[in-house]
C-alpha cells in the first residue's frame, strides 16, 4: 500500500509540471510547447522502441493511422489548447476544469454504453447530482475567488473556451484508447504506448513546421523566433523534462500504482495531479489561494472524489 500510495503521489507531482511549463514558458505559443513537449517524447519512443520491436512489427497499418489520430488529439491538440488555456486564464481554473476528467470521462463512457445497449450498468443521475453539483460550485467559486489572472476578460473568456477543448481531448482519448486496446487482446499494452510516442513524432515534426510558414510567410513581421525562441536553453530543457518526467515517467509511476493498489482507490488518487498542479501555481505566483479559491478547490476536489466513488460502487456491484 505505502509503495503504491507513493507512486501514485510520485506520478501525481510529475503531472503536474505540464501546467507549470506555460507559465515558466510564458512568452512561447502554447502549440509550440506542445511541439517541443512530444518531439521529445517521440524522440525518446525511438529509444524504447527496440524493446518492443516484435510488438510493433505486428501492428497493423490501420493501427498505425490511429495511434496518429491518438497522438494528434490527445497528446498535441490537448496539450497545446490547455497551454493557451493557463497563459490566457490564469493557472487556476483550467487545472481545475481538467481536474474533473476522472468524473466527466466516466459520464461520457456511461452514455456511450447507454447507447450501445448496455444501460442496464450505467448510473442514475439522481446518484451524480451532490458530485456535480460540488464539481460546479468549486469552479464558480475559484472563477470569483481571486482565480482570473489574465489581463483583460477577453483573453480569459478564450482561455476557458480552450480549456474546455483540452478537456474534451483528453475526455475522448482513454476512451478510444482504451475501446481499441480490447479489441487487440491483451499484452499490447507497452508496445501500444511506444507506437503512438512513435506516432507522435512525425505529427509534433509536421505540426512544428506547419507553425514556421504561418509564422514566418504570414503578413507582418514574425511573431516567434522559430525555432527555439526567446529561451532557447530553457525551452529545450523543460522540453526534455516533459517528455522524459511526465509522458514517461509519470506514466510508468501511475501503471505500477494500479498494479499494487485496488482499482477503488486508484480512480480518486488522480486528484494528486490537480493538487500538485495547483501547488506548484501559487508557487510560481509567490502567492497564498485567496479564501475563493481554497474553498473552490476543496469543493472540487471532494466532488470528484464523490464521483469516482459512485461509479466505482456501480462497476462492482453490476460484477456481483
Amino acid at each position: 500500500m505505502l509503495v503504491g500510495l507513493s507512486a501514485a503521489l510520485g506520478a501525481g507531482l510529475l503531472w503536474g509540471l505540464v501546467f507549470l511549463t506555460p507559465l515558466v514558458l510564458a512568452d512561447y505559443p502554447g502549440f509550440m510547447l506542445a511541439v517541443g513537449r512530444y518531439l521529445a517524447f517521440g524522440v525518446l519512443a525511438l529509444g524504447l522502441a527496440w524493446f518492443d520491436r516484435a510488438a510493433l512489427a505486428r501492428l497493423t497499418r490501420a493501427d498505425w493511422l490511429e495511434a496518429a489520430k491518438l497522438a494528434l488529439i490527445g497528446n498535441l491538440l490537448y496539450y497545446a489548447t490547455l497551454s493557451s488555456a493557463i497563459q490566457f486564464a490564469g493557472a487556476p481554473v483550467p487545472t481545475l476544469i481538467i481536474g474533473t476528467l476522472p468524473v466527466v470521462i466516466a459520464i461520457s463512457a456511461n452514455l456511450l454504453d447507454r447507447r450501445r445497449g448496455g444501460g442496464e450498468d450505467s448510473v442514475p443521475w439522481l446518484q451524480l447530482g451532490m458530485p456535480l453539483a460540488l464539481i460546479l460550485a468549486g469552479l464558480l467559486a475559484v472563477h470569483s475567488g481571486g482565480g482570473q489572472q489574465a489581463a483583460t476578460e477577453g483573453r480569459y473568456a478564450l482561455g476557458l473556451v480552450f480549456a474546455l477543448i483540452a478537456l474534451a481531448c483528453w475526455t475522448w482519448y482513454p476512451i478510444r484508447n482504451s475501446r481499441w486496446l480490447r479489441a487487440r487482446g491483451p499484452g499490447l499494452s507497452r508496445a501500444w504506448a511506444t507506437a503512438q510516442g512513435l506516432a507522435t513524432l512525425p505529427v509534433a515534426l509536421l505540426a512544428g513546421a506547419g507553425y514556421w510558414i504561418w509564422n514566418n510567410l504570414g503578413a507582418g513581421a514574425p511573431a516567434y523566433d522559430w525555432p527555439l525562441g526567446p529561451q532557447p536553453i530553457r525551452f529545450v530543457l523543460m522540453s526534455l523534462l516533459l517528455g522524459l518526467a511526465a509522458s514517461w515517467l509519470g506514466t510508468l509511476l501511475w501503471n505500477k500504482a494500479s498494479h499494487l493498489l485496488p482499482a477503488a482507490l486508484v480512480g480518486q488518487l488522480i486528484v494528486f495531479e490537480t493538487l500538485s498542479a495547483l501547488l506548484y501555481a501559487f508557487l510560481w505566483y509567490g502567492r497564498w489561494p485567496t479564501a475563493g479559491e481554497a474553498a473552490g478547490i476543496g469543493l472540487l476536489v471532494v466532488g470528484v472524489l464523490g464521483g469516482v466513488r459512485v461509479f466505482r460502487r456501480r462497476g462492482r456491484a453490476g460484477q456481483g
